[in-house]
Order: C-alpha cells, then sequence, then structure tokens
C-alpha cells in the first residue's frame, strides 16, 4: 500500500465515490484510480466501496473504518511536510487563509499586512467564500485557517475559537426619519424595505430570529453578500441597510457627509461572534499562530496549542 492509493480513496470519499471528478481533482486518469482502489482493497482483503458494474455506490462497513485510518495518515503526512518546512524554511512558505468577503475586505488586510511585516518570506493565499465553503477549505487542508461568524462551530473536524463580537449597524440616509428617532425599534425597522445580507452570511440568522421573536415579517428589498452593495443600494434610497459594525466604519467616522449615517442596533439583533477554525489534530506553523494573535488580543499561542490538545471549552466569551 502507498500514500497514491490512500489519496485515491479520500478523493473518491470527497467526490461523492464520482471516479471521474476524482481523477480530475488529482490530475490523473479514472482508469489509474480505480486500479489503485483495487489494488487496496485486495492487499486489504476487503472491499471498502460496493459497487453496481464498475461504479461507485456507497462506502462499506469496514470501508468506513479504513478511511478514518487514510484520513488519519494523510492528515500526520501533511504535519509531517509542515514541521520540516517549520525548522528547515525559516519561517517561509504559504498561508493560505480560508474566510468571508467581509471578513477579507474589512478586518484582514491590515492583519495581513502586519503579518507580512514580521514574516517578510511568507506568502499569503486568500480563499473566500461562504462559510460553510470556508468550514470545507479548512477541513480539505486547501486553507490552514479559516475566519468567519457562522457555521464553522458545527463541524466537528475542526477545532474552533471565539476572536471578537460585533453588532450590526442600521444604515440609513441623511435625511431619513428614523435619524432623527432616538431609540429606534425593530417594529419601525419592520416598516421599511430592507436591504441586507442573504441568509447564509454576516449574522443574518440573527436578524432572522429576532423579527421571528417579534412575530414580524421584515420588508426584504434586497439581499447581497457584500456590505459595499447595502450601502450603495441604500445610498440610491431603495431602502433601509442592515449591515456589519466593522464595514461601516467609514460612515461612522465621516458624519454623514457620505449621504449615509449608521446607527448600532445590537440592542435589538444581539452580537455576533467571528471565530477562527483550525483542523483539528493539524501541526500549526509559527506564522500561522502569530496570525491568530494578530486576529484577536483574546488569542495566544499557548491558549490555542491547548484548544489544539482538546481543551476547547477552556475558552468561550
Amino acid at each position: 500500500m502507498n500514500l497514491h492509493q490512500f489519496r485515491f480513496v479520500r478523493e473518491a470519499v470527497r467526490r461523492n465515490l464520482n471516479l471521474t471528478d476524482a481523477a480530475k481533482a488529482l490530475h490523473t486518469s479514472q482508469p489509474g484510480v480505480s486500479k489503485a482502489i483495487i489494488e487496496l482493497e485486495e492487499e486489504l482483503g476487503i472491499d471498502i466501496f460496493a459497487r453496481h458494474g464498475k461504479r461507485l455506490k456507497r462506502i462499506t462497513e469496514p470501508g468506513q473504518q479504513v478511511v478514518k485510518s487514510i484520513e488519519l495518515i494523510l492528515r500526520e503526512v501533511n504535519n509531517l511536510k509542515r514541521i520540516g518546512e517549520q525548522y528547515s524554511a525559516e519561517d517561509s512558505g504559504t498561508l493560505s487563509i480560508a474566510t468571508t468577503h467581509t471578513q477579507a475586505r474589512y478586518v484582514l488586510p491590515q492583519k495581513i499586512a502586519q503579518l507580512r511585516t514580521a514574516f517578510p518570506k511568507v506568502n499569503i493565499s486568500l480563499h473566500q467564500g461562504a462559510p460553510d465553503q470556508v468550514a470545507r477549505m479548512v477541513i480539505d487542508e486547501t486553507a490552514e485557517i479559516g475566519i468567519a461568524t457562522e457555521s464553522l462551530a458545527d463541524y466537528g473536524e475542526l477545532v474552533t475559537l471565539p476572536c471578537y463580537e460585533w453588532q450590526h449597524m442600521l444604515v440609513l440616509p441623511v435625511d431619513h426619519a428614523l435619524v432623527r428617532k432616538e431609540r429606534i425599534s425593530i417594529e419601525d425597522i419592520a416598516l421599511e424595505p430592507l436591504i441586507t445580507y442573504h441568509p447564509s452570511f454576516t449574522g443574518r440568522t440573527k436578524i432572522d430570529h429576532a423579527f421571528a421573536v417579534r412575530k414580524l415579517q421584515p420588508r426584504i428589498a434586497l439581499e447581497a453578500i457584500d456590505s459595499d452593495v447595502i450601502k450603495t443600494y441604500v445610498s440610491l434610497g431603495m431602502g433601509v441597510g442592515l449591515a456589519a459594525e466593522m464595514a461601516v466604519r467609514d460612515l461612522v467616522d465621516d458624519g454623514g457627509k457620505s449621504g449615509l449615517v449608521a446607527r448600532p442596533v445590537g440592542h435589538l439583533f444581539g452580537q455576533n461572534i467571528a471565530r477562527v477554525a483550525f483542523k483539528r489534530g493539524a501541526y500549526l506553523r509559527n506564522f500561522v499562530y502569530t496570525f491568530a494573535e494578530l486576529i484577536s488580543d483574546r488569542l495566544n499561542r499557548k491558549l490555542i496549542a491547548r484548544a489544539m490538545d482538546g481543551h476547547v471549552e477552556d475558552y468561550e466569551f
């Protein structure tokens, strides 16, 4: 048995047992993948996959145990590579980060610049996607670290830690009637056309929950994944916006000169927690720890190492 066979089995599982897709992902031929898997099964004396003709239909019971072992072996192979890089490359290499658009656009630029100053030999590979995609990229080892508000804590394959809290802000034209209201209620917002995030992004679940608790139906005029899009359509008069706190700091700072103002509404929709995620059992290089510390002053190497050793419950807001 060899690592190529293990990678072929893992990729077949990741591609929903489609060997053609697995072969494309691994830049090899479909017959080659099929032959390697059969050879591994023959060596082990078991069927990893149940078949219908030449097509894989499901993972067998012993196959499920094989897949778990393969995941562990390949994870440790990657850890060995990282250990070698850590001690031979003098803190050089590539840091792959998976995150959402809001984090990439408004939170991470300064942190990435600081990391590059501290580790000038480290290149940054930034992958953006929905929170579920961020989680999957960390699990699949496309990225070493993931940052998002939703979804990360739902995956048992990940170790996740809270980074910082943030709230939603109501974005209004400067001449809107709600600007002059001392305390805005959720009923006030429910009467307005609302421009906010797509349901899977940037705390939207908190928004929907708050309306549902009050038995209110928001008038959604537009959904977006980009905070700048929300601000643009508010400025066009399409409605009021709900956007992430970190995305509207420019409006707070300019005092209405842009034609828009932002009002905090955390008392209506609650606090959101951005989280950082690592693959469980992964070896983290020095610059990964440093980057996590830059993201949040609540994180440090010792705390992250303890979490990776299974003590996640020791650190929650």
